[in-house]
């Protein structure tokens, strides 16, 4: 058998690695597995437009307090699948495949440069992706660290025992428009994939964007005494166990505006339903029910957390990024019927709030009407003032008329969008005041109306605290 070496063209093979799906915030995730998996309990982050020569460029760096690199083993963090991905691992370890640090930058970045420092000895390697493609050979580059010297996190670094520092150069995935936004976005992705790290107190992280603590972002509301926690359920998968808790978020009646919307997350509440995946404690994937079931408005305030150890991976099809799984079928199984019994809960908020609709010591001024096998919303007409001037309109079938086109072009999908996204905002009530109502009942009495139609008054949806002699 005839064989030949036939060596990728390293250039272009750099660039088909950098295109792997990276976001800015997803990266930056990547490299905190790292830092946390060295045993960092605090993470400082510093990222700022930087202008030099009219070149725009962005200075961003990551300095962790971790157990750090001797040089050797610095070399070796650099090197693409530095891991078997079938290795066993430390149960906190939260990599995988030894492509984390450098896909993640690659993506990002042309040029990266890592310092660690172990047994009070600092070590630096650099990957510059230009010159790699110039040469067509993986070089990795031992630069001069006074290259460096003007960076404030080296001179923490410098101070402290022990950690290292991740520098990213020729930052071109986002521009300087982009950049406040793109941070925003950072400190809001890692508050929430960090959570349950930031929460723990014996492991006590601390994770800082330009000096600014991030707090964690607890994704179920667990604080808040509406949210409903469901019994945990053990799952066998091979040896391993997976832990489902499901959620139900509170309806956004019982929490204020700013709340509702800090736990909407950016996606919304009809995308942020369904199952939370979390990998040794590290959230990974949100907001999907992977085709198992329907996002729906009435599930909306559904989220069911999976916990799942590191060598599950396998069985859940985990991705290089970390942020795209696709489980088993035999695990797709036994989640539906979580799906089933979590999603019948849920959707109660909903159900029980349209069962007081029909609450017959009310008169409302809407009802349902049938329509064959289907239905429309109507007004009342059996409503006292509906009944009054159709007694007393010298021209009612031109008000009845226009009354028939409310109905009809109700705008529903525009009520619907607006509830989903900002139910707070709506105030529906303000469109008839105190006021008004005081004026009117004024006026009926002033007209001689009978007690028994103010009394029928009553009954309706106005204020009865608003209607003299209540």
């Amino acid at each position: 058998m005839k064989t030949e070496q036939v060596p990728p063209n390293v250039g272009n093979f750099v660039e088909s690695l950098r295109d792997v799906g990276y976001t800015f915030e997803v990266a930056v995730a990547d490299i905190l597995d790292n830092s946390i998996s060295a045993g960092a309990k605090c993470i400082d982050i510093y990222a700022a437009p930087k202008v030099a020569m009219d070149i725009h460029d962005i200075e961003f760096c990551i300095l962790d307090d971790g157990e750090g690199m001797t040089e050797s083993e610095l070399t070796e963090a650099m090197r693409l699948s530095c891991k078997n991905p079938n290795d066993t691992r430390n149960e906190k370890d939260l990599g995988r495949f030894g492509l984390g640090l450098k896909t993640a930058s690659f993506s990002q970045c042309r040029k990266l440069t890592v310092l660690s420092k172990k047994n009070d000895s600092i070590s630096i390697k650099q990957w510059d992706l230009d010159h790699i493609s110039q040469q067509n050979s993986w070089l990795l580059i031992t630069p001069d660290i006074n290259e460096f010297k003007d960076i404030d996190l080296i001179k923490k670094l410098n101070a402290s025992k022990n950690g290292t520092l991740v520098i990213w150069q020729k930052i071109d995935s986002i521009n300087h428009n982009e950049f406040t936004e793109n941070l925003c976005e950072t400190k809001k992705h890692l508050s929430l994939v960090f959570h349950r790290f930031l929460e723990d107190r014996f492991n006590n992280l601390s994770i800082s964007i330009n000096n600014d603590k991030l707090t964690p972002l607890n994704p179920y509301n667990i604080e808040h005494n509406a949210t409903q926690e469901k019994p945990l359920e053990v799952i066998k998968v091979k040896n391993s166990e997976v832990k489902v808790t499901p959620y139900i978020l509170p309806h956004h009646s019982k929490v204020s505006q700013q709340q509702w919307e800090k736990y909407a997350t950016d996606e919304g509440y009809i995308k942020s339903q369904g199952f939370y995946l979390y990998r040794a404690k590290r959230l990974l994937i949100y907001g999907t029910w992977w085709g198992m079931h329907k996002a729906t408005d009435a599930h909306k305030l559904v989220r069911i957390k999976i916990d799942i150890s590191n060598n599950q991976d396998q069985h859940w099809g985990i991705d290089i990024k970390k942020s795209h799984a696709k489980p088993r079928r035999d695990i797709k199984d036994k989640l539906k019927r979580i799906i089933k019994t979590s999603t019948e809960i849920g959707s109660r908020p909903y159900t029980g709030r349209g069962k007081k609709i029909q609450d017959k010591t009310t008169i409302k001024f809407w009802q349902t009407i049938p329509v064959d096998n289907d239905f429309r919303f109507g007004l009342n007409k059996e409503h006292p003032l509906y009944q009054k001037i159709k007694e007393n309109s010298s021209n009612f079938k031109l008000l009845d008329c226009y009354l028939k086109g409310l109905e009809a072009y109700l705008p529903l999908e525009a009520i619907q969008s607006h509830l989903q996204e900002n139910p707070h905002k709506i105030k529906q009530k303000s469109a008839l005041s105190d006021e008004d109502i005081d004026s009117l009942i004024e006026r009926l009495e002033k007209e001689g109306s009978d007690k028994e139609y103010v009394e029928s008054l009553l009954k309706t949806e106005f204020s009865k605290t608003k209607i003299k002699g209540a």
